[in-house]
Order: C-alpha cells, then sequence, then structure tokens
C-alpha cells in the first residue's frame, strides 16, 4: 500500500492502488495460480494452528467460522448486489435469510423434504420474496427506500413471532441435518459427512456457497446486467434517459441478492436443527451492512474482508464482555470518519464516494460536493 490523499483531499490514507495495477497487468496464469491459493487457505483456515491464533481461549474455531464468519460472508455478498453493485439502500436483508431458514424448517420438518430439496425451494422462495418486495418499493429511492425494507425485515420477523404454524416465539425444532454424502476422510476430517460435533463440514458447504456465488456475481458484474446495475448506482436518471430498463434491473438486484441470502438461512438452520424469530433481528441486517460498507461497497474481496472483521472481532474481543461491543462501535465509527469508502474500495465506488453521487454509496447526496475536483482526477487514474 502506498500513501495517497482519499477521495475528498483532506488527510493522508493508504490506497491499494499499486497492488491494483499489478494484479490488472498480471497474465492469466498468475491471476488463476492467486485464485487456488485463496481456496487452499480457506480450506485450512479451520485447523487448529490457525484456531490458536485467531479464536479466544474455550471458544471452538470451526464453530466459529461455520455459524457466524462464513455465514456473515455470504451475506454480505449478498447484499452487496443489492447496496454495492445496484445502489440500493437495503435495511431489511435478514428477512430473506429468515425466509430461507423458515422454508427449510417448514418442509424439513412437515413434510419430509430433504435438505437439497428445501435448499433449491429456499432460493426460490427467497428471490420471490425479493421481487414481492421490490415490485411496489423499488420506485422509492434513498432513504425511503431504507425505511420500507426495514419495515419489511420487521414484518417476516413479527409474522414469524405471531404464527402458530411456526410454532410463535418458540421457534421450529428438529430441522434436519443435511445428509451424509460420503464417510471419506481427509486429515482427520470427513468434510461431507454432516453431524452434531463437527463444525468443519458446514463450514466447507459454506465455503463452495461463497466459491459459487463468487463466480456467479463477478460474471453478472462484467456482463451488460453489471452494467446496468453500474449506470443505476450512478446517476438513475441518466440511465433511464439512455434507455436501461432501471426497474428491471432493480428488481433483478432484489431477487439475485434475496436468492443467495435464503440460502445461508438454509443452511444456517440445518446446522442449528431450530430456529426462532430473534435468530432474524434488526441486529443481524445492521452488522451485515456494515460489514458491506467496513470493507467496501461493490468489491468483492472488500465485502468479504469487512464481513470477516464484524463478524470475528466481537468474538475474538469476548473476555472484554460488554466492553467489546462499544469498542467494537467506536472503531468502526473512527473507520467511517478516516476511511469512509472502506477498507478495501474498488477504485470505481471510491470515485463516486468522492464525487458525492452513486445511490446508496451518497446516502441521498447527490449534489456534487466540495471535492468534486478531487474525484475528477481520480476517476481520471
Amino acid at each position: 500500500m502506498s500513501p495517497s490523499k482519499n477521495g475528498k483531499g483532506r488527510s493522508p490514507a493508504l490506497s491499494l492502488d499499486a497492488v491494483r495495477d499489478r494484479w490488472a497487468e498480471a497474465p492469466g496464469w498468475a491471476r488463476w495460480a492467486v485464485y487456488l491459493l485463496v481456496i487452499v487457505a480457506g480450506i485450512f483456515l479451520p485447523s487448529q494452528p490457525v484456531g490458536n491464533l485467531m479464536a479466544p481461549s474455550g471458544s471452538d474455531w470451526p464453530t466459529m467460522l461455520s455459524d457466524q464468519i462464513a455465514v456473515y460472508v455470504l451475506l454480505a455478498l449478498g447484499l452487496n448486489v443489492v447496496v454495492g453493485m445496484a445502489g440500493l439502500l437495503d435495511l431489511g436483508y435478514v428477512a430473506f435469510y429468515a425466509v430461507g431458514g423458515y422454508t427449510i424448517a417448514i418442509f424439513a420438518t412437515k413434510y419430509d423434504w430433504t435438505f437439497w430439496e428445501t435448499l433449491v425451494l429456499a432460493i426460490a422462495f427467497s428471490a420471490l420474496a425479493g421481487v414481492l418486495l421490490g415490485a411496489p418499493t423499488l420506485r422509492l429511492r434513498g432513504d425511503y427506500l431504507a425505511i420500507v425494507t426495514l419495515g419489511f425485515g420487521e414484518i417476516v420477523k413479527t409474522t414469524a413471532q405471531n404464527s402458530s404454524y411456526v410454532n410463535g416465539p418458540r421457534g421450529v425444532q428438529g430441522i434436519p441435518h443435511p445428509p451424509t454424502l460420503s464417510e471419506f476422510e481427509v486429515m482427520g476430517v470427513q468434510p461431507l459427512k454432516y453431524g452434531l460435533l463437527d463444525s468443519r463440514p458446514y463450514y466447507y458447504l459454506l465455503l463452495a456457497f461463497i466459491i459459487l456465488t463468487i463466480i456467479f456475481v463477478r460474471r453478472l458484474d462484467k456482463s451488460r446486467v453489471g452494467r446496468a446495475w453500474a449506470s443505476i448506482r450512478e446517476d438513475e436518471d441518466a440511465a433511464e434517459l439512455m434507455g436501461v430498463p432501471t426497474f428491471k434491473f432493480k428488481l433483478a438486484a432484489f431477487a439475485i441478492g434475496a436468492a443467495i441470502g435464503g440460502s445461508g438461512g438454509v443452511v444456517f438452520a440445518a446446522k442449528q436443527t431450530s430456529i426462532n424469530p430473534e435468530n432474524f433481528t434488526f441486529l443481524v441486517s445492521a452488522l451485515i451492512l456494515a460489514g458491506v460498507v467496513l470493507g467496501g461497497s461493490g468489491n468483492i474481496p472488500g465485502v468479504m474482508l469487512g464481513a470477516f472483521l464484524v463478524a470475528w472481532l466481537p468474538e475474538r474481543f469476548r473476555f472484554m464482555q460488554d466492553y467489546r461491543m462499544l469498542i467494537f462501535g467506536a472503531a468502526l465509527v473512527v473507520m467511517m470518519i478516516f476511511r469512509p469508502e472502506g477498507l478495501w474500495p474498488s477504485r470505481r465506488r471510491k470515485a463516486e464516494l468522492a464525487e458525492g453521487t452513486g445511490g446508496m454509496g451518497s446516502m441521498g447526496a447527490e449534489v456534487a460536493g466540495p471535492g468534486q475536483s478531487a474525484a475528477a482526477a481520480e476517476v481520471g487514474k
């Protein structure tokens, strides 16, 4: 990293531009080698030496990975489609997570559907929920859309809490684990045997979901769909004037993000074997959004880094008891003051934020501010 001015040209900040330039010039084989190394690192992440460093005493590192960190990373990738790529502020993302969890809870316990059947159904239901939410609300913008999505998240939770069909606040118990696919063992781990004691197979299942999601989202970002989302994010009125069907692409972003969130809910419910409405509070939506913004919305590696930190730091410093959340909140505030574009922003989003445009990134401030000249220089890089 090299020192540079931030988007508003007020204070020096660390920049990843040199790394990005080298990455952009790297040959294809070098990129694939890095991708493989990252996947291998992800496979060895639950190992004991890593756990001794990352997890506090008494905490089970594989459980922390499967129950929180990997789930948060998957949800952040889904929310990043809505917030980071399409520029739509969604404060009720946990609703789609809940739809996925309750879908497997209902169909697996009441109708004996298998994990894989309910996974497909939950993804479809979550996408449908995204369409149902988006169809009447996506003509709103900025803070108004955020308030509506916040309300949707609370409606889903309250409905589950007051519905006797899903046992109200007691929730649903007895959700089956995924079926064991094989009992083969590698280095003391049976990655395809899903049971109660070993959390590592669930982590590997989530890791597979994360890899598939990254490939899918990355392909979308490089396609006509990704370009349409970028135009909507930067200036929706201009995109409409240029003939982009903005409503259709915003609806697609909501449906895709919701489907990814629903898949996370399925794995979470199957791992825990029981869920209740308190698993799907507004705090989850807020933390996932914090992870996206902290890491750098719109940039997949940054979003994953942000979600990892948001999920890991409070657990790592659990020995501080209640003070850990106070310190964690203060750290987020400090980060937003000195690095508002996030820890690892994309160059394009960094320029948009500096310019004061870009949908959610501007938080409604669509008029270019005093940093416009700095933004123009950033765009010209």
